[in-house]
């Protein structure tokens, strides 16, 4: 049985997941109030958050690296500490550079979430892909609500209350982390290697697996941060009514589309654990690919049922991966394999946000950027395949690096 501060841990890599995604999701819908107020494009706004998206997949891999050098504890406090702030200050921008730098900062610190937020779950919980799940379905609930709390403040309040109100809770749990942690509370984590398998992969496997899952996690990535950032504009251009829904009735709808799959996390945890890892990563592929193309054509209320399934599978593929990646990853190198994950997933594929912007500017739409999500996904569904098995992994031919 996990400890309490391990459990404690897990509580606040859990909240920490949840306002990662809130915080980094709350643009795409403020960005339908900013056209109308300061008379800009789609294009033109969506764009201001690259410099943002590029950071967050960047500044993953020293994050981690620091986690796992100085304090994953020490980290997650400065993530609170850093996304709140950074979330407030973007509120209070005048001007679309502060807006692009208010964004940035907040993407440089919610970069350190994934990669010491992740890895702490992993060392401190047991079983892993059932944690990986729980923290998944935050992670989930997170994104379902950064459009929902984007929209509601917007239509209630301003847009900079959207930004401004959920900053400051973030630095409220900041400051209950240094607390915690300075009183003992919560646990930082032992570095006991990642039971991804049934044996302790070769360099080999090693190396294939990581070049492997390189080139899945960032089709993946892609498809992810393409999907989650255009899905307020998809909505509105394609079940919007001509405006009627609004910011609030466009992320209510974004909202419940997450939400239909984040409270099912858990349970995609638990078939990570008790089926074999490469097949459920394979299957989110296979039935992933279709349904993109698929949704390039919708355009009634089907499409919303489409975009459940959509991210139903695509969530499907999260814990199976991260398993994957801690089977893969020495122990005492967590947080550091999950920051070359972010770097990939977060960094490289923030291409998405200027691909968003092209494709609406050049079509008004977003039939080619599904085109393109869809071959993605095939892509990585060919890497899914060429996965070295993680249920044999010999221990005869163990590398030290693996073994550490």
């Amino acid at each position: 049985m996990d400890s309490v501060p391990a459990r404690r841990a897990q509580a606040f890599s859990n909240v920490g997941h949840s306002l990662n995604h809130l915080l980094l999701l709350l643009y795409p819908t403020v960005v339908l109030v900013l056209e109308r107020e300061w008379g800009r494009g789609y294009g033109e706004l969506i764009a201001l958050m690259l410099a943002g998206q590029v950071l967050y997949g960047i500044a993953a891999l020293p994050s981690g690296w620091l986690g796992d050098r100085w304090s994953t504890r020490g980290m997650m406090a400065v993530y609170f500490l850093g996304t709140g702030a950074a979330s407030v200050a973007t509120g209070l921008a005048t001007s679309p550079f502060g807006l692009a730098t208010g964004l940035a900062a907040l993407g440089f610190f919610g970069a350190i979430y994934h990669p010491v937020g992740m890895a702490w779950v992993v060392r401190s919980m047991k079983d892993r892909g059932r944690a990986l799940g729980w923290n998944g379905m935050f992670g989930s609930i997170g994104v379902a609500l950064g459009p929902v709390v984007a929209g509601a403040l917007c239509h209630w309040w301003s847009w900079r209350a959207a930004f401004v109100l959920p900053g400051v809770v973030a630095m409220a749990i900041g400051v209950a982390l240094l607390w915690a942690w300075r009183a003992g509370l919560v646990g930082e984590g032992d570095h006991s290697p990642a039971s991804g398998g049934k044996g302790t992969p070769s360099r080999n496997e090693v190396l294939r697996a990581f070049f492997i899952l390189s080139v899945t996690m960032t089709c993946g990535g892609v498809i992810f941060q393409a999907f989650t950032v255009m899905l307020p504009k998809l909505f509105e251009q394609r079940l919007g009514g001509g405006g009627e829904l609004g910011p609030l009735g466009i992320g209510g709808l974004v909202g419940l589309v997450y939400l239909a799959v984040g409270l099912t996390m858990p349970y995609f945890g638990a078939i990570a654990d008790r089926h074999a890892t490469q097949k459920v990563y394979r299957l989110a592929y296979v039935l992933l690919a279709p349904g993109l193309f698929l949704a390039a054509y919708l355009e009634s209320w089907l499409l919303l049922l489409l975009c459940v399934g959509l991210v139903f599978t695509s969530t499907l593929a999260g814990p199976a991966e991260n398993k994957l990646l801690a089977h893969y990853t020495p122990g005492r190198w967590q947080g550091t394999g999950f920051g070359a994950k972010f770097v990939l997933t977060l960094g490289v594929s923030s291409m998405a946000v200027p691909m968003i912007a092209w494709v609406h500017g050049a079509t008004g739409g977003f039939f080619w950027l599904f085109v393109l999500m869809g071959v993605l996904a095939i892509v990585a569904l060919a890497g899914a395949f060429l996965l070295p098995d993680s249920e044999a992994a010999t221990p005869a031919r163990r590398a030290p690096a693996a073994a550490e």
